[in-house]
């Protein structure tokens, strides 16, 4: 298992972020099979916020505990080892070991789905889950959102399982205590108290994700990975995800989940539709301080500044302007660009918003429709569908259009802007909607032609 991705690596402060892994070495069993669609039998509780006074855990503890399970990960390893001299002549031999890291996850369906963490099942050979009485199941992934970093998971054969409510995420309060719910270190079924710090905290200055956190103080450590974070009613209002830490890996004050309506909106559409519908307002700008604020010389010092606006979308077709600071989306206050990514990620394409702005010291309410991102990245490829022209220009029948190339393997190879991308291990491509049904880590064969109509294939190992 990685358990720990792009923010292990960089100082917050004194701390560091890394994400919750823990590693042995131990083999367990799974069946990968491709995605089914099914019908959800889930509940949701539409108000998260815990009016009881009394700071006693045990419901909640009790209606959680045997809905978190345990996520062993075995992947596969080559031992790097230098050559001999006689592994020119007779090729070299690379031993195998089995890597297993751990983790945990939510089980939020009485039928068997799980939520968990994209980094506690990435690289996976086999998967196998452990409830909380100690029986053991296969699973199957179902579907992944790396940027968001959750994984939807399927427990194989007909149950009927103890399972987590979603609540609003949006509903929670600063000061709100909540519960963390996990298998830390091996631990089974442990249970951790703390408050809810800050809400849409993001760590856009150390990445480009610009992702949403539950801000708490609620104690968690390797393992806890995918856990829940719940409210005192016991209810879901989040998936643990990330620490700071001293390097060392351990918990030093802070941890932070996926907002439950985020992970609940990923789930649904990688369930119903096989991927996550991204939907778009079509702005591009900053979040407003006062010093920002000084320069542009406007007053608001909160809310997000319109730097510019995307041709086509829906922000730009309902009249939304440069120079527009946007303070609040339908009940959702806009404070900053978190908080504009957080409560649009629990949207789908085709929904209509109520955005609220400032312009020239005037509050307008504006409805706009949301759309459908019209880029995906994949294999470090960004792709967009092609027009019916477009692939006339080509001479082609199917294929998307490559954008842009990061995947170093594939550019050393020619592939670059412009190019199209016709077939993913030997299945033609049609829309980018094809890819993202099509698993990256399967990847053995790629299909390119560039812009004189010649057809590139490479085969991977």
């Amino acid at each position: 298992m990685k358990s720990l991705f792009k923010y292990s690596a960089v100082a917050l402060g004194a701390a560091f972020l890394t994400l919750l892994g823990y590693h042995i070495t131990h083999e367990q069993t799974v069946v990968y099979k491709p995605l089914q669609p099914n019908t959800i039998n889930t509940n949701f509780t539409p108000n998260t916020t815990t009016k009881a006074i009394s700071t006693d855990f045990t419901t909640a503890a009790e209606k959680t505990i045997d809905a978190v399970v345990h996520i062993i990960n075995t992947s596969i390893e080559t031992e790097q080892r230098s050559r001999n001299f006689m592994e020119y002549f007779y090729g070299r031999s690379s031993p195998e070991y089995p890597r297993v890291g751990m983790g945990s996850g939510v089980i939020v369906s009485s039928d068997g789905y799980i939520i968990t963490n994209n980094h506690v099942v990435e690289g996976a050979t086999t998967l196998e889950i452990t409830t909380n009485n100690n029986k053991k199941y296969e699973v199957e992934v179902i579907g992944k959102d790396k940027n968001a970093d959750i994984a939807v998971l399927k427990i194989k054969g007909d149950y009927n399982f103890p399972y987590v409510r979603f609540a609003n995420s949006d509903n929670t309060r600063i000061g709100e205590w909540v519960l963390a719910v996990g298998n830390p270190y091996n631990l089974n079924s442990t249970v951790t108290a703390g408050i809810i710090s800050a809400k849409s905290r993001d760590f856009s200055d150390y990445d480009n994700k610009n992702q949403s956190f539950i801000q708490t103080d609620a104690a968690v450590n390797s393992g806890n990975s995918g856990g829940a974070l719940v409210n005192l009613n016991g209810d879901l209002i989040g998936i643990n995800t990330a620490i700071t830490t001293n390097g060392m890996g351990t918990f030093i004050g802070y941890s932070f989940a996926v907002p439950s309506n985020i992970a609940r909106k990923i789930f649904e559409d990688i369930v119903e539709y096989g991927n996550v519908q991204k939907a778009l307002l079509g702005v591009n700008g900053n979040g407003l301080n006062a010093s920002f604020a000084e320069e542009l010389g406007i007053q608001e010092t909160e809310g997000f500044y319109v730097a510019g606006l995307e041709i086509g979308m829906g922000a730009q077709e309902a009249g939304i302007k440069k120079g527009d600071v946007i303070i609040r989306i339908d009940d959702a206050l806009i404070r900053k660009f978190s908080d504009l990514t957080g409560y649009l990620g629990s949207k789908r394409p085709e929904d209509i918003v109520d955005v609220t702005v400032f312009r020239e010291g005037e509050k307008l309410l504006i409805p706009v429709k949301l759309k459908r991102t019209p880029f995906i990245n994949y294999y470090g490829m960004r792709l967009r569908d092609m027009s019916n022209k477009e692939l006339e220009n080509y001479k082609i029948k199917s294929g998307v259009y490559i954008s842009g190339v990061q995947n170093r393997r594939l550019s050393i190879r020619g592939i670059k802007k412009g190019h199209l991308l016709i077939s993913v291990n030997g299945e033609s491509i049609s829309s980018k909607d094809d890819v993202l049904a099509l698993n990256e880590e399967s990847i053995n064969e790629l299909e390119f032609m560039n812009t004189n109509g010649e057809k590139m294939r490479f085969i991977f190992e």
